[in-house]
């Protein structure tokens, strides 16, 4: 949804009411206020408004033709809900009504039980007729308030999440999101009937690497590796991981056999192009990696502890067969 902004950063009221003086004694007010005021006559019209400027706060009339206030603000919380979907799937849930417009429900009812549903459709306030000015101003300034602070309490929630989903040293996906995205993908591409591919990779001899070099140029070296692998995964889907010291983990969903191999083999020649110097490696004057590829077609009864198994058996014969190679080697001629 794209939505409409100004550029000042005024915030933007949107009121819904089928009365036009009612609506121009908002207009008039709001802008007052410093507010950015939008109108529509009726619940259609708000919807379609909303869905073009996504407003900071909605006044909507209870009781209007064509649409009423209390659908009208129920089919508002399902945009809203819709537009909280295309956060992160690691974002805080507690945070996800801060995605949602606030709706002050403005209208002559004043039974409790209209008021009990204004509440229930998703309405943050409700004030009646006749408007008194000030209250109107003081609830509106309040509202915005909040709004905006949840707002910064959610891109700090965000935030926070993103760093503890990243691992400290080389920026990749630490091993926590890569089981959480493993999951995901296992269940999502076992509704799917689709194919996932895992990568796992392991530095040559790193060890004596450390011994000859320095922890420092240890850091460096799984740093630039670590670029080296996202180089190679560039589809927004795929994800690399540090799995644990120096190896690293590179999830491609809906992937087959065949073309995971061609990315293990590109990995391989990547990671060989930098001609990072490693003095003790048995295989190469340069750092190497050894790699397994495992491709599985996932079902709803299996864990995705599975895949994971075949892919550390696949880089173990890796090693086994010499290293700086990937297993199973797969014929792509």
């Amino acid at each position: 949804m794209n939505a409409v902004s100004f550029s000042d950063g005024t915030p933007i009221i949107l009121v819904v009411d089928d009365d036009q003086f009612t609506r121009q004694l908002l207009r008039r007010v709001m802008e007052k206020e410093g507010y950015q005021v939008i109108e529509a006559a009726n619940g259609e019209q708000g919807l379609e408004a909303y869905k073009r400027l996504k407003p900071h706060l909605v006044l909507l009339d209870a009781l209007m033709p064509v649409m009423d206030g209390f659908t009208c603000c129920t089919q508002l919380q399902m945009l809203g809900n819709d537009d909280s979907l295309e956060q992160e799937t690691f974002v805080d849930e507690s945070f996800q009504d801060a995605a949602r417009t606030p709706v002050l429900m403005i209208t002559g009812l004043e039974d409790q039980e209209s008021v009990d549903r204004a509440f229930a459709v998703g309405a943050t306030d409700y004030l009646t007729k006749p408007i008194h000015l000030a209250v109107l101003r003081q609830r509106v300034r309040r509202i915005i308030q909040q709004s905006q602070l949840y707002q910064k309490l959610e891109i700090a929630n965000r935030e926070l999440q993103r760093l503890a989903s990243l691992d400290g040293l080389t920026g990749v996906a630490n091993r926590r999101r890569f089981d959480e995205y493993l999951d995901v993908e296992w269940r999502r591409l076992a509704r799917e009937k689709l194919p996932l591919s895992l990568i796992l990779c392991d530095i040559d001899f790193f060890k004596k690497y450390n011994d000859t070099y320095g922890h420092q140029a240890g850091d460096a070296c799984l740093r630039r590796v670590a670029d080296a692998l996202r180089f190679c995964a560039r589809r927004s889907v795929d994800l690399v991981a540090r799995y644990g010291g120096e190896e690293f983990a590179v999830i491609l969903p809906n992937t087959t056999d065949v073309g995971a191999s061609l990315v293990a083999e590109e990995i391989r020649t990547v990671v060989n192009a930098l001609e990072i110097a490693h003095a003790q490696s048995a295989v190469s004057e340069h750092v190497t990696l050894s790699l397994g590829v495992a491709c599985m077609q996932p079902t709803p009864s299996s864990p995705p502890s599975i895949l994971i198994a075949v892919a550390d058996a696949a880089l173990y014969k890796a090693k086994a067969a010499g290293r700086n190679m990937y297993f199973p080697r797969i014929p792509t001629s």
